[in-house]
């Protein structure tokens, strides 16, 4: 007897294992080629020192010096609703990553229940009640209730790693999300400088023209008188009140681009329109530092948007694993136990009233595959994808930073050459209303001379404020900012 039981467990055991094979060998699938990412960069920038020291290192609150700008971006950082609403993504992601993190544990719940049933007498169920007792003499009621208590488990097998490989793809959907935020905080810092230095750079403008404006009041005034003498004409009049009447216009087209940037800044900062509080004092002689680019490589390590590129890549990675292990079959284990009677008054009585069971199952694809196939294919698709956005992600930010560096040194050599021609010009103001005076120079040399001086003061403070904003750009594109 017992050599016929354990021939017979051989032949199940054998049995389940050819299905499991069987399984096995119809869920293979071949694999799709992705190539690996090329990380490879430049050693160093364009006409740039090959040095290790890199302005990004620099924490925002040292890198910018002026005390308005550093609390309008501490405001900013605490406020601002895009940034809010990113961390509440980024919390999203780490509840993502208990919850993935649950799913390869068992699940145990507990249950209780209670059921009424009447069968019809004519029914086999009814007609088996009829001859059974429960007890001697006693039949089983009618109707038949049914009450039961106690807890129930599965447990899915994690054999080809599929829910481990969830796990670590939501870890790294986490850290993406992390650095998505940084990314953030970085454009938000730098946002924030622009459109504070333009500001500055408008107050400049509206002061620089208002200053204008009063030489040319003063020269309508003696262009007035010198038609009262009858040394000029009405045209040289209209022509000096026109050009005042513009530069009156022009006034108002800079105090509407004050307001406006005022309240881009006041938006950042998540906040009600409200003056901004700034410098503006002794813009054409603020010095800019210089900036230290280190090398390509540490683009790497330092830019946020980067490692988010990389951590979502590594991500669809692992979703390819897994989109292929959806090809195995699954192998689940449920088990319960508990307490069931048809009166309340018996479930504590033990054994009788005691129940369990033990089961396991395997389930795996067979036919009719074509919704898994399709999406695997998707992830080795989304895998190539995330590839092509890294390396176009390291391409822009190498181009950033070369284009920035390049523009700090345009800049720079216009920026001495606009102030030679600011003070030529200056002094070409009171050279061409002396002439005039002196009846050796028309009124249009006067106008003329006025105008280019006006367009190259104005030229000199939008340089000067080009010159910061590039420092900006750069800071940010070497990956400086969110530290």
């Amino acid at each position: 007897m017992k050599t016929k039981q354990r021939s017979l467990f051989v032949i199940k055991k054998a049995h389940f294992l050819s299905v499991l094979t069987l399984l096995v060998l119809c869920s293979c699938v071949s694999n799709q080629v992705v190539r690996e990412e090329n990380k490879a960069v430049p050693e160093n920038f364009k006409n740039q020192p090959t040095d290790s020291l890199n302005t990004a290192t620099i924490k925002w609150r040292d890198f910018f010096s002026d005390s308005h700008l550093i609390s309008l971006i501490d405001t900013a950082l605490s406020n601002n609703q895009e940034l809010n609403i990113m961390l509440q993504q980024v919390a999203i992601s780490k509840n993502n990553i208990k919850a993935k993190k649950g799913e390869y544990l068992p699940f145990v719940n507990m249950y209780a229940g209670a059921e009424v049933e009447k069968v019809g007498k004519y029914t086999r169920n009814g007609a088996v009640e009829e001859n059974l007792n429960i007890r001697e003499d006693e039949k089983f009621p009618e109707p038949l209730t049914d009450f039961s208590i106690g807890l129930s488990a599965s447990w899915e097998l994690d054999v080809w790693k599929k829910l481990r490989n969830e796990k670590k793809a939501a870890v790294l959907e986490y850290l993406a999300s992390v650095e998505g935020k940084n990314f953030m905080v970085t454009n938000l810092v730098s946002e924030i400088a622009n459109s504070y230095y333009e500001l500055v750079a408008l107050d400049n403008e509206l002061s620089m023209v208002s200053q204008n404006l009063e030489i040319q009041k003063n020269a309508l005034q003696m262009v007035k008188l010198q038609k009262q003498a009858a040394r000029t004409t009405e045209l040289a009049v209209r022509r000096f009140e026109a050009s005042v009447l513009k530069n009156q216009s022009h006034l108002y087209e800079l105090q509407q681009e004050i307001v406006e940037t005022e309240n881009k800044i006041n938006f950042l900062v998540g906040r009600y329109p409200q003056p901004i509080e700034r410098n503006s004092d002794n813009f054409i002689d603020k010095p800019i530092e210089g900036v230290k680019a280190g090398i390509p490589s540490q683009l790497l390590q330092n830019r946020p948007d980067l490692r988010r590129a990389e951590y979502e890549l590594a991500a669809t990675k692992l979703n390819t694993k897994i989109a292929r292990a959806n090809f195995y079959p699954s192998i689940g284990i449920k088990a319960g136990v508990g307490l069931q009677a048809f009166k309340p008054k018996f479930l504590t009585s033990t054994p009788e009233s005691l129940v369990y069971s033990l089961a396991g199952d395997i389930v795996g694809p067979l036919i009719n595959r074509n919704a898994i196939k399709a999406a695997y294919k998707t992830a080795n698709n989304k895998q190539l994808q995330a590839v092509y956005e890294y390396e176009r992600a390291i391409l822009n930010a190498y181009l950033e930073v070369a284009n920035e560096l390049s523009k700090i040194d345009n800049l720079k050599n216009s920026y001495d050459l606009k102030k030679q021609q600011v003070e030529a010009l200056n002094e070409s103001i009171d050279l061409s209303i002396r002439l005039f005076k002196s009846a050796r120079a028309e009124y249009t040399e006067v106008l003329l001379t006025q105008r280019e001086a006006l367009e190259s003061k104005i030229e000199i403070i939008e340089t000067k404020r080009d010159q910061l904003l590039a420092n900006v750009k750069v800071y940010k594109a070497l990956g400086g900012g969110w530290n």
